[in-house]
């Protein structure tokens, strides 16, 4: 749990530390935590990589991105000198590893000044195909020691598919514990999301009602407006599927399905989710043609401007096979969830950014009421939206005003603006505090990593076998392709997308 509490000193290692991961959500967040009292009294950030910067000229380039990027608005000049005078910067070339010299030196610079107990965390904002010579490095110039204050925080994509995941744990697990090792998916740590487990747990309420008997379908969305932009060469390699479901959306879905841990220690959670993962019907071939749909986007328009398809963007080959839009039908095989359908979709180049999980529960066992009077029937649904609001609504029915007996469905809503004062903090400012603090509780575990693989491979598999023939399938502005529609309509439901206010 996170409180105002003394931290051992800390080194921040942020190799890539000139890439944009760094200045949109790094450097920014460890500048709020800075703001808000929660780093250590005594810490220093060491930034890495290939260009040549003084430490003046990247305090310099730092202040440029918080200033743009953080929640807080630009910096306060004291309070960023103050902030300002731990930031150094150390030329280092994964090429040619004698670099490391020189990285060693600096860390063991601040750790002498610190004393004992100072803690060094190694974050890798880099390209996956990194990831192992860094670690390798870490290793030959003894970096990593001390297990007890030594930590290396991974992005994500955590290996590129279920072989490549476990050699990447395989090469770790010869250089570290698993409790040093932090793979970060910051999608865990969304307020919204952190609440799900507050909501379930905390609540005499749900926990009862949290089951096949009275839930009738899960759906968890994750869609966007925006296209590929910029990042279509990572994305040909990625697709909506490896890119989103099998690490933020399953995540999410561990979290509605989990069972109730014994405690909040982070294994003990963890391993709820494990289960989860494990619980989960394997693909069959059939399955496959009948629970999972691909699509991909055409050109079309968005907000009144003309947006290119994903064969046009930057990067994409002409004749992709690449999916912008997935959606699979899960099953969770034990008894609190056999039988009820997990329905996941995400996309690109959608009619709104959203991100929601909506529980929608069982219709009452007798209709009392006349069909007059229930027009405007609607199952009661539970919608935690994660994004672009933070808010958790329960949707009943209750009467409309007026002499007559007319039923409407209403929203009983939380909002986190309007019941909390001040900034909601950035994902990355609780994930970098719980990496200070030891606390692996969102991080995941390699295992968990390794069973989300082991679910989505045959999916994966066959889509790439196999060419889709009506790729493009959907337009720019749409909400995917109509198979998407169909799949979730031939179990009786539909996909439920929350009115926006800022659209029409």
């Amino acid at each position: 749990m996170k409180t105002k509490t003394a931290l051992n000193p800390t080194i921040f290692v942020i190799f890539g530390g000139t890439g944009d991961l760094n200045k949109r959500k790094l450097a920014p967040a460890l500048y709020n935590l800075f703001m808000e009292g929660y780093m250590p009294e005594k810490f220093a950030i060491i930034g890495t990589g290939r260009t040549e910067f003084t430490d003046e000229s990247y305090k310099t380039a730092l202040e440029e991105a918080v200033n743009e990027f953080s929640r807080s608005g630009k910096v306060k000049k004291d309070k960023w000198d103050d902030f300002g005078n731990t930031i150094h910067y150390c030329p280092t070339d994964f090429a040619q590893p004698k670099t490391f010299e020189n990285l060693k030196a600096a860390v063991e610079k601040y750790q002498k000044e610190y004393g004992a107990g100072t803690q060094v965390i190694f974050y890798l904002a880099v390209a996956p195909n990194f990831f192992p010579i860094i670690a390798e490095c870490l290793q030959k110039y003894k970096l990593t020691q001390d297990e007890d204050n030594s930590r290396i925080v991974i992005e994500k994509p955590f290996g590129h598919d279920l072989e490549s995941a476990k050699e990447l744990n395989t090469l770790l697990s010869t250089i570290f514990t698993e409790k040093q090792i932090y793979r970060i998916d910051h999608y865990l740590g969304k307020e919204t999301v952190q609440n799900m487990m507050a909501f379930r747990f905390a609540n005499s309420l749900f926990e009862p009602l949290w089951n096949r008997s009275y839930i009738d379908h899960v759906q968890i969305s994750v869609t966007e407006q925006l296209g590929v932009g910029d990042r279509g060469g990572y994305y040909e390699g990625s697709g909506a599927l490896r890119d989103m479901i099998q690490n933020h959306l399953l995540q999410l879905l561990c979290l509605v399905g989990m069972e109730a841990p014994i405690n909040f220690d982070a294994d003990e959670i963890r391993n709820r989710k494990v289960e989860v993962l494990k619980a989960m019907r394997p693909f069959s071939s059939e399955d496959i043609r009948f629970s999972t749909v691909r699509g991909q986007y055409s050109k079309g328009w968005v907000e009144g401007k003309e947006v290119p398809g994903y064969r046009q963007e930057k990067g994409v080959d002409a004749h992709s096979n690449t999916e912008t839009f997935a959606a699979v039908k899960f099953h969770i095989d034990n008894w609190r969830w056999q039988g009820i359908p997990f329905y996941l979709r995400t996309g690109k180049r959608l009619n709104q950014t959203s991100s929601l999980i909506t529980i929608q529960f069982r219709d009452v066992p007798h209709q009392i009421f006349s069909a007059g009077v229930t027009e405007n029937w609607q199952q009661n649904r539970l919608v935690i939206s994660i994004q672009p609001e933070m808010s958790i609504r329960m949707q009943v029915q209750a009467k409309r005003p007026g002499l007559d007996m007319v039923l409407n469905p209403v929203d009983m809503v939380f909002d986190y603006k309007g019941t909390y004062e001040g900034d909601t903090p950035e994902a990355y400012e609780t994930l970098l505090l719980d990496a200070m603090m030891g606390d692996q509780t969102l991080f995941m575990r390699g295992d968990q990593v390794e069973a989300a693989w082991e679910l989505v491979m045959p999916i994966l598999n066959t889509w790439e076998s196999k060419k889709s023939i009506n790729f493009p399938n959907y337009p720019a502005d749409s909400w995917g392709p109509e198979e998407a529609e169909a799949l979730i309509a031939r179990d009786g439901f539909h996909w439920f997308n929350l009115p926006l206010k800022n659209k029409d």
